[in-house]
């Protein structure tokens, strides 16, 4: 089947560690710090490759990481670069983040390459610590850690005509005469699994292209069947084709069926309905009521609200071509602005964010815990061993506001302070 959705875990590379080292040569007593800074860890970069038109690969392969930085060696050597890890999709594809479901990027448009995770800073060697007053640091700065993260990929096919309609109204069959497509056709519901896209050529204008929206059911905008994983094709299209069957060969009603289908489409967003439509009435050419014109009928239903009515036969090819400049002529009419899913979430904003949340409490067993992701990160990043780093931390405390919070739990010197894997007595 179609794979136009994936969940994959990326990682960013770990920034390499300060190296801690002296200089030592010949007739040389005390050579001084001479500890070199770590690598940069490598990132995560997507980029669209046009030769690409469906997520297959990430099927097979789930896990993508980026290569870590180098530690920093002797003699101020600077630690290697972490590689950066190129992530090829589809044009079309929308990332998501797994947990909350926002957008991250639209590889759309002039979107063609965006760094998703940015890899970890290296850290400082101790030649970078050295002042007056402390002429042997024997501590370096860490190097960042990598980040991580799950994200969900969906493709949003990106054509100019959406073509929807029930299953055997005929689509496929019309789109293997007016396209390059060569789509499967058999009398089967469902013959259709997935966006078959074709281009349209026609004398004195550029073209346009058309996807064959898989067949859609009612319900389709509540998930049932395959509903949502047609739908989000739709949305990116500027004209939709509704198509059905003029004939009722199946004993379907042509005006309810069209009816049905809109009725799916605001309900999976309202924005759909806002674009043009034009109705194929198909399968004139089985046409044998005496009564009345069904294509009438579609006529007096929905001109009247604007939507345009064109008889034709996918099979013999009759009134085709009418439709398809009729189409062609609607889209010229629309502004060419293409349709690109806004940002939501940015992840190395969120990781890197100072202002993450983290909690003060003082559990029954007199022990005040402060927790949470922003504690965790300032300890994996701070070296408590060196005078420079513990400094750092009590500064951290005041300027968070810890402080304050603990002695609004009237927290008294001597009491113990659990932060992470860290625990220590309080004094002022």
């Amino acid at each position: 089947m179609f794979a136009d959705r994936a969940r994959v875990f990326i990682k960013s590379g770990k920034g390499g560690d300060g190296h801690v080292s002296f200089r030592r040569e010949l007739f040389v007593a005390a050579g001084g710090p001479d500890g070199g800074d770590g690598g940069r860890g490598g990132d995560v970069i997507f980029v669209v490759d046009k030769g690409l038109n469906t997520l297959t690969d990430f099927r097979h392969v789930r896990k993508y990481c980026a290569e870590d930085g180098e530690e920093g060696g002797k003699r101020r050597c600077h630690g290697k670069d972490g590689e950066d890890l190129i992530v090829k999709v589809p044009e079309g594809t929308v990332i998501y983040d797994d947990e909350s479901g926002k957008v991250i990027a639209d590889m759309s448009g002039e979107n063609s390459r965006q760094v998703i995770l940015s890899g970890g800073r290296g850290g400082k060697g101790n030649m970078n610590f050295a002042t007056p007053t402390m002429q042997v640091p024997k501590y370096a700065q860490p190097g960042q850690p990598s980040k991580e993260l799950w994200i969900r990929l969906e493709l949003k096919v990106i054509a100019d005509v959406g073509l929807v309609g029930f299953p055997n109204v005929g689509k496929s069959t019309f789109l293997s005469r007016v396209t390059n497509a060569k789509p499967k056709i058999a009398n089967y519901h469902f013959t259709t699994l997935n966006p078959n896209l074709g281009v349209v050529d026609l004398d004195g204008s550029n073209g346009f292209v058309i996807a064959d929206i898989p067949g859609l059911i009612e319900g389709a905008s509540e998930g049932i069947g395959l509903g949502h994983e047609f739908l989000r094709h739709i949305e990116r299209t500027r004209v939709i084709i509704h198509m059905v069957d003029a004939a009722s060969t199946e004993g379907r009603d042509p005006i309810e069926d069209i009816n049905t289908i809109n009725s799916e489409l605001e309900a999976y967003n309202p924005e759909l309905l806002k674009k043009p439509q034009i109705i194929a009435a198909n399968k004139i050419d089985v046409l044998y009521s005496e009564d009345e014109d069904p294509v009438e009928k579609l006529r007096q239903e929905f001109e009247p609200k604007g939507i345009k009515v064109y008889a034709i036969s996918a099979v013999s090819g009759k009134g085709v071509k009418e439709l398809l400049y009729a189409v062609n002529e609607l889209l010229s009419t629309i502004e060419v602005e293409p349709i690109v899913f806004e940002s939501e979430y940015n992840p190395d904003e969120y990781m890197d964010n100072p202002n993450e949340p983290y909690t003060v409490s003082n559990p029954e067993s007199g022990i005040f815990v402060v927790e949470g992701p922003r504690i965790d990160r300032m300890l994996g990043y701070t070296n408590l061993d060196s005078e420079k780093g513990f400094s750092f931390f009590q500064k951290f405390l005041k300027e968070s506001g810890i402080i304050d919070e603990l002695e609004a739990l009237g927290i008294e010197e001597g009491d113990v302070v659990k932060m992470s894997y860290l625990e220590f007595n309080y004094y002022r």
